[in-house]
């Protein structure tokens, strides 16, 4: 009982949540957008039962050529998601929780960072508000945008960890810097483009309080120890994820179906429409995406934003500490982002190059969620000053009207689960159509178009006759025998050239070459009359072991730290 009377909060937003993600509860699997989700998940697994830790090569996907995946897109979740393998989970009920703890943690982030501003209920309400967004409904039931959808949890905690490095007790310093780099590592690690849409709004939060401080050396200092402390933590994957694109065709990724001007939202299908479809995201109004901020979100902050007026211009005493700030700043960076979802902005867009990467503009609406969320708490405070006696039974009823206006968002399409199992998945044509899907999001430079046509053998003799016998593959390495009837056969790999493999016959390393006809990037390379053992491996670039070596030291020394602390008591 007396667990229940100090966590009850968490236990009621735990609850909210699991109505949210009450489909991901029941057996079998549902259609999504970014179905590569279970390859993503089986991918890792192999990569830790092949020791290549972290994981950068994948084999499988690519048509099966391989594919440098965790060297560009973010791995956070399917490493939780291999700690749930671990237990004993299948790949299909793996994915679906991985979801759904996607949806308790943000939740839990939130009401901790709202609570900070408008106490418990409000925490809760707010908390209610942010897990049942209709955004948050398309990022994991029409998308399957796992990683986004881990971005949500992120979001709250860095601005809480941040506000309360700035303002709190100096004793508390550390263990805020530590709580803060861990926030930004969880987003560095969950989504890329997030943090380039997130980090701006960052900074002026911190700038804010930082000038309320009127701390500026030790705030900024604190700060930059902090963020240092996450760039060390996360080096592994964001060095090289920046300075070895080189190495890849990202290109595609903001041309063709990607280019952000195809992607705009109408103002109808942000605040009037009822419209729910699971198609695509294509030009304007023939979308079959939905794109809503949610009616009672966009409502309910507008009707905040009017009593935030009234009261600065009757010079009332605010209701809560430093209203006069959260609430005109959330409300023009929820509006403002909004605003990024419409082709009005594209002046914006045309001003800075960078934000072509985020290649749909309707991204934006998960700052949308955020900010219109968290001042969906401070409704608490005007009830609490109106009607104190019913303040919290009017929360609670705000937030079951919610609940019950976007219930039917939250559902699979067809309104349920399809039998599927691990097998159906990673067999036949589904196998297949996941070998194949995602081969223009980082294509090795080397090839000049993506296969036609699936991997079938690993190697095979392409200069004079050979025959290719013992193959075996694991993840970021390959072997096999070549018995050549002369000198200088050559035999071509069926993997992607990428740094940097390197191949070795009888031991002894050997030239790898492209030949200017082969147009898939795959490596070839020649060997001498004979029988010979083939071997071939990718090793790290240098900047990659340094990227590892980085984080290795920095996790180490934080580890240390923190058991340290708890050996003293603290």
């Amino acid at each position: 009982m007396r667990l229940i009377k100090k966590y009850w909060p968490a236990i009621v937003i735990i609850v909210f949540a699991l109505l949210a993600g009450r489909a991901l509860l029941t057996p079998g699997y549902f259609n999504m957008h970014d179905d590569l989700q279970m390859m993503r998940q089986l991918e890792m697994e192999k990569c830790f039962k092949d020791l290549q830790i972290p994981c950068r090569w994948v084999p499988d996907m690519g048509y099966g050529f391989g594919f440098p995946l965790f060297n560009y897109y973010p791995p956070l979740p399917y490493l939780v998601g291999e700690v749930i393998r671990l237990v004993g989970f299948s790949f299909v009920d793996t994915v679906k929780l991985v979801f759904l703890i996607s949806f308790i943690f943000s939740g839990i982030a939130m009401y901790y960072f709202s609570k900070e501003f408008f106490g418990k209920i409000g925490g809760i309400l707010a908390s209610v508000f942010y897990i049942w967004a209709p955004y948050h409904a398309v990022d994991v039931y029409v998308r399957g945008a796992m990683n986004e959808a881990w971005a949500f949890i992120w979001f709250p905690v860095i601005l809480l960890f941040s506000y309360k490095l700035i303002t709190g007790r100096r004793s508390l310093v550390t263990e805020r810097i530590v709580l803060l780099s861990l926030s930004w590592a969880g987003l560095f690690l969950s989504h890329n483009l997030m943090v380039l849409i997130f980090t701006p709004i960052f900074a002026v939060w911190c700038l804010f309080w930082i000038w309320r401080s009127k701390n500026l050396v030790s705030s900024i200092k604190y700060l930059v120890s902090s963020g240092l402390l996450a760039l060390g933590l996360t080096t592994f994957f964001t060095l090289p994820a920046i300075l070895e694109q080189k190495y890849v065709q990202v290109e595609t990724l903001v041309n063709g179906y990607y280019e952000y001007i195809a992607h705009y939202v109408t103002i109808g299908q942000l605040l009037t429409s009822r419209f729910w479809g699971y198609g695509p995201s294509v030009w304007l109004a023939n979308d079959g995406m939905p794109f809503q901020i949610g009616h009672i979100h966009w409502m309910l902050s507008l009707v905040i934003g009017g009593w935030w007026l009234v009261t600065c211009l009757k010079k009332k005493k605010s209701i809560i500490r430093n209203s006069l700030f959260i609430i005109p700043f959330f409300l023009a960076v929820g509006w403002f982002a909004a605003f990024m979802t419409h082709s009005r902005s594209t002046f914006i867009w045309q001003a800075l190059p960078f934000l072509k990467f985020v290649q749909f503009p309707w991204r934006f609406l998960a700052l949308v969620t955020l900010s219109f969320s968290f001042i969906a708490g401070f409704i608490v405070a005007v009830l609490r000053k109106l009607i104190p006696k019913y303040y919290a039974l009017c929360a609670a009823a705000l937030a079951l009207v919610l609940v019950a206006f976007n219930w039917n968002y939250f559902l699979p399409e067809h309104g349920k689960m399809g039998a599927l199992t691990d097998k159906e998945k990673f067999s036949g044509a589904a196998w297949d159509l996941q070998r194949t899907a995602g081969i223009f999001d980082y294509l090795p430079r080397t090839a000049k178009e993506n296969p036609k046509e699936g991997q079938s053998i690993l190697a095979e003799t392409v200069g004079g006759k050979g025959q290719i016998t013992d193959a075996r593959q694991g993840t970021n390495w390959a072997r096999f025998q070549v018995a050549a009837d002369k000198d200088g056969v050559m035999v071509r790999v069926n993997i992607f050239d990428f740094p940097n493999w390197k191949i070795f016959v009888d031991g002894n390393e050997v030239e790898m070459f492209i030949p200017e006809n082969e147009r898939w990037g795959r490596m070839y390379f020649s060997v001498p009359k004979g029988t010979h053992k083939v071997y071939l491996k990718l090793y790290n670039t240098p900047l990659r072991s340094v990227s590892n070596i980085i984080s290795l030291t920095v996790w180490l020394g934080l580890i240390g730290y923190l058991m340290l602390q708890f050996k003293r008591g603290r």
